[in-house]
């Protein structure tokens, strides 16, 4: 592995190692996807990553090609002690709002777990139905922590298979493209063919 590399991966590490010396052992990082999307579900996954894991490459999702994401996804769940994940559809989102889906795909995604974490860091979401489980909430923690930047790439590769067999079924939107997001691309679609049923009804009020 290069230095540099290294270097950066031991930077991503350094928040759960403080947390290690306060003596929690299983950390879970827990991530989303999909919380903009004008269609599909949003995905959170949950991972407990060994204490000695350096995977190359491991970062927030968004800084990784989708070719790297779909090789670190396999060395991700390879490694892990335990993932989970959480789905939850359009038609919920519609229903309970996007904050609520994503919280209740967070405690979806923890009932997978085969461990049961000690210390659960999660990106930026707070008031949330841990299973009892302590938390702690860190801005922009898909960028600052190894466990969280893990679960950010599980959660989109994830979400972004998803999109792509929709993409079969409902080819002429481009989701294997865009993956549901609002590019003027898709909405120019929306507005051609009208909303097909992944799309989130409460997102696409403008276009239609």
């Amino acid at each position: 592995m290069k230095e540099k590399e290294e270097e950066r991966l031991k930077n991503l590490k350094k928040y759960e190692e403080e947390l290690r010396k306060k003596g929690f052992k299983y950390i879970c990082g827990i991530d989303e996807a999909g919380r903009g999307p004008l269609a599909g579900p949003v995905v959170v996954a949950s991972v407990i990553m060994p204490e000695n894991s350096m995977i190359e490459g491991v970062n927030d999702s968004k800084k990784v090609s989708e070719k790297k994401r779909e090789k670190l996804y396999d060395l991700i769940l390879d490694e892990a002690i335990s993932y989970g994940i959480g789905i939850v559809g359009q038609d919920e989102i519609d229903e309970i709002n996007i904050l609520n889906a994503t919280k209740k795909g967070l405690t979806m995604s923890l009932q997978e777990l085969t461990q049961k974490p000690d210390l659960i860091i999660v990106d930026a979401l707070s008031k949330i139905n841990t299973l009892g489980i302590p938390y702690e909430s860190i801005i922009k923690g898909d960028a600052k922590c190894y466990s969280i930047s893990a679960a950010s790439i599980i959660a989109k590769v994830t979400r972004d298979r998803i999109m792509r067999e929709w993409d079969k079924i409902y080819p002429q939107y481009g989701f294997a493209t865009h993956k549901g997001y609002g590019t003027s691309s898709h909405i120019k679609a929306i507005i051609e063919n009208g909303p097909c049923p992944i799309h989130r009804k409460t997102f696409i009020k403008h276009f239609i």
